[in-house]
């Protein structure tokens, strides 16, 4: 699938910065997927700002080894069942993860700028990851220790892509940033949903702590540098009207949201 040329894609994100994402033209990287709001080079670089992962030995690296242990009796629970959900990337399904938590829903019918800044977040919080996953090629705990995993179909994928940073941990944390910027008054709820959402890797036994933690440090760095770019202050005052219109409305998740308490009880 061919990328966009680099001078098609600029010019694409300079037509739609003065009001936030056309949604009838948003641009992609490949089709299906739309490209985030940073080029490439304004992404925060993971390699210049992680340290890197524990070494052998190391008294990180028993932690790490510690929450893994602390994480097996979750196998084939509920929160085993909600971190497999949380794998999932691929919109409408990952555009609802934090709607309990936001008390409303999330979606292209329901609150269609917040699903495009979710989207385009996802591109930009994902990819700050990839120069120290590619640098580090740090093994997964699933195949350091040679037992289960949450999603088994992705297994022989998850093998070749490096273990540190946590891509879904910076995914979520952002995301978790972003919508607590969009409704502060459930900020404590969204926080917490977006801390357990970088904790189902490790439920999932495809990421060590240590690898939750940097993505989250990768996160913050994304949030911030994504507030310098005026499509993305455009389109996070349009989600907070749609959020306050649609709470107004009296709009409800469609997740079982009790469920997912019970879940992130355990």
């Amino acid at each position: 699938m061919r990328m966009l040329g680099a001078a098609a894609l600029a010019a694409l994100l300079a037509g739609c910065a003065a009001g936030g994402t056309n949604l009838a033209a948003v641009p992609e990287l490949r089709p299906g997927v739309p490209a985030g709001y940073l080029a490439a080079d304004a992404r925060p670089d993971s390699l210049k700002l992680l340290p890197a992962p524990p070494a052998q030995g190391s008294a990180a690296l028993a932690l790490d080894e510690d929450a893994a242990r602390q994480a097996g009796p979750l196998r084939g629970s509920p929160r085993w069942q909600l971190a497999s959900d949380d794998a999932v990337l691929t919109f409408p399904q990952a555009a609802s993860t934090f709607s309990c938590a936001l008390g409303v829903p999330v979606g292209e019918k329901d609150t269609p700028y917040l699903n495009m800044l979710l989207r385009r977040s996802l591109v930009d919080a994902g990819l700050s990851t990839y120069k120290a996953k590619d640098h580090y090629k740090r093994t997964r705990p699933f195949v350091a220790t040679k037992s289960p995993m949450c999603t088994q179909a992705e297994a022989a994928k998850l093998e070749k892509d490096g273990s540190y940073p946590s891509g879904h941990s910076a995914i979520g944390w952002a995301w978790a940033l972003i919508l607590t910027e969009i409704e502060p008054a459930r900020a404590n709820e969204l926080l917490a949903r977006g801390q357990a959402f970088g904790q189902s890797r490790v439920v999932c036994n495809v990421h060590w702590q240590s690898d939750v933690n940097a993505g989250r440090t990768m996160a913050a760095a994304t949030v911030a540098r994504l507030h310098a770019d005026p499509t993305f202050r455009a389109d996070l005052e349009r989600a907070r009207s749609e959020v306050a219109a649609a709470r107004a409305a009296g709009a409800r998740p469609s997740r079982d949201c009790q469920a997912e308490t019970a879940a992130l009880a355990r």
